[in-house]
């Protein structure tokens, strides 16, 4: 009786959802321990190789490029005065609304040989036919780009974040010594910043190492282009789960270091003696270099692909929104809501049991709930259906054929797991805000368990819960590779549309799928440039 008084049913619902969030993660890694087929031997002598090669210069690439623009332009942005900073401060975000893949399709429109900007370079240059401006994109030199101008704000976010929290005291010391601006950066800012830096990294590597639309439409041999193909080519899942444990590995490895340096990540010299960084004015030259540095990853991760998409719609001046897309919209939206609405009623209730009952065992819990935000889709998408058919052929079995497999239940599952950490950061600031006293008020009153929750919690969490909403629904629109292995036969998402007509190389076909992700995309946009605007004011303070 004393145990049940103490693991109560807010104990046990964190634990359900836990093993929940990491059966198909488990089942994945078993494949380790699976025998090896002759497919894997095919694998392995073949182009093994060539999956870790293409992996670690993507990765490295990518990394150099998101560090050295993320953190130069969160660095302009919040020590100097110049033409456009207000609006570089939150716009240099903006090419979070853009997935990479639509980056990818947008790409090939622009450069290709015959693309929107090679025509325009011989009509106004007077090249031959055969003659280009800029070489082919579509290689891995190409996915670099696309991938470091698309996720770059990643890092200048966590860095932004880390210079406003530099003091005054640290520059006048770098003067003191004689040092120029450039090495005041590089010499005292940079090194400050280091685990900000690397936790930017290492999310923005994590996401590279996930992604499948992108390096597929560039024809990049990958992990994942290699478990899609292995799977979908091969038919052959184990070996598909046995490369996808592979990259599961390497994944962890990236969240791990991800996690120990935001443990460490107050690298700053706030304290008593605290005092914001001056903002210095420039000279007209300088400032027209800062311009620059914050305008052109603005224009090749945003306005680039915008007027590209734009030239499609142009073109395509037929059937750009037919009945055709305002179903697969229809399919979306309703789908991405109501996983946005699970997943964040599955966040209040795990923040709220941590409230209530503030034990360390749901303390420690909530963190790995968070995982799936560094599993990729795709290697989701293969648990998930190996855990469904385990649960059909064994379990379900007295119904007639599979009731979870290649049904929605299984896509609406992949989207709560790979979207809950930002449901559940949501609730956490949410929660930050509402005083202990107020619990305690309410004791007094007998206002507790699920009264405490819905008629004192919830009324002051209005604003977090349908935050979190909104949040979740963008992220989900955007998700392709688990869509793409767990939808129900005929069924299309707006991801899906853009990735069918861009492999068909029907990019005007895709000007509305992708306009519409974009649209959506830019919901998050609008809540993270408000905290920028507030940090402003607060730092102005």
């Amino acid at each position: 009786m004393r145990f049940l008084k103490i693991f109560s049913i807010w104990h046990a619902l964190p634990i359900f959802v836990l093993l929940l969030f990491l059966s198909p993660i488990l089942i994945i890694l078993s494949s380790v321990f699976a025998d090896y087929s002759e497919n894997w031997k095919h694998i392995y002598d073949y182009v093994l190789a060539d999956y870790i090669l293409n992996s670690l210069i993507l990765v490295s690439g990518v990394s150099i490029l998101v560090m050295t623009i993320g953190s130069l332009t969160a660095w302009i942005v919040t020590n100097y005065q110049f033409f456009g900073k207000r609006f570089f401060e939150w716009g240099l975000i903006l090419p979070l609304a853009i997935p990479p893949y639509i980056l990818a399709y947008t790409f090939t429109g622009l450069f290709d040989s015959y693309g929107t900007i090679n025509e325009i370079a011989r009509s106004v240059l007077n090249l031959q036919q055969n003659e280009m401006l800029f070489p082919n994109i579509r290689n891995i030199y190409g996915a670099i780009i696309v991938f470091s101008f698309t996720l770059y704000p990643y890092v200048y976010l966590i860095c932004r974040t880390a210079f406003l929290n530099q003091s005054r005291s640290m520059f006048e010391v770098g003067r003191t010594l004689g040092l120029s601006q450039a090495s005041i950066f590089l010499k005292l800012a940079l090194p400050l910043v280091r685990p900000s830096l690397i936790a930017g990294t290492m999310i923005v590597a994590m996401e590279t190492l996930s992604d499948f639309g992108a390096v597929d439409h560039f024809a990049i041999s990958t992990f994942t282009t290699g478990i899609f193909r292995t799977w979908y080519g091969m038919y052959d899942l184990t070996t598909a789960m046995q490369l996808a444990s592979m990259l599961l590995i390497f994944i962890t490895f990236c969240l791990v270091i991800e996690r120990t340096s935001r443990k460490n990540a107050n690298y700053s010299t706030i304290g008593s003696n605290f005092k914001p960084t001056p903002v210095k004015r420039l000279s007209s030259l300088g400032s027209s270099l800062c311009f620059l540095a914050c305008f052109v990853p603005i224009l090749i991760g945003f306005i680039l692909p915008i007027l590209e998409i734009l030239n499609w719609s142009l073109r395509f001046n037929t059937g750009f929104f037919d009945e055709q897309f305002f179903s697969i919209s229809l399919n979306t939206i309703l789908l991405s809501i109501l996983s946005a609405i699970l997943c964040t009623f599955i966040a209040m209730i795990i923040n709220f049991s941590i409230r209530y009952k503030n034990s360390s065992v749901i303390k420690s819990i909530n963190p790995f709930l968070n995982i799936g935000y560094g599993v990729p889709g795709l290697i989701l998408a293969v648990g998930i259906v190996q855990l469904f058919v385990f649960l059909d052929n064994n379990i379900l079995n007295s119904l007639e054929g599979y009731f979870l497999t290649g049904s929605l239940f299984g896509l609406i599952f992949a989207y709560i797991i790979k979207s809950y950490a930002l449901a559940n950061s949501t609730y956490e600031a949410g929660y930050q805000k509402i005083s202990q006293t107020i619990d305690d008020s309410a004791r007094v009153l007998k206002s507790k368990g699920l009264n405490l929750l819905f008629r004192v919690h919830f009324p002051i969490l209005k604003t977090s819960f349908f935050t979190s909403i909104l949040l979740v629904t963008s992220e989900v629109v955007k998700e392709l590779p688990a869509t793409l292995i767990l939808r129900p036969f005929n069924f299309e998402t707006l991801a899906v549309s853009t990735y069918i007509y861009a492999s068909e190389e029907r990019m005007v076909e895709a000007a509305a799928p992708a306009t519409a992700i974009i649209l959506i995309g830019l919901i998050p946009i609008f809540f993270i440039s408000k905290m920028i605007r507030t940090s402003r004011l607060e730092k102005s303070e």
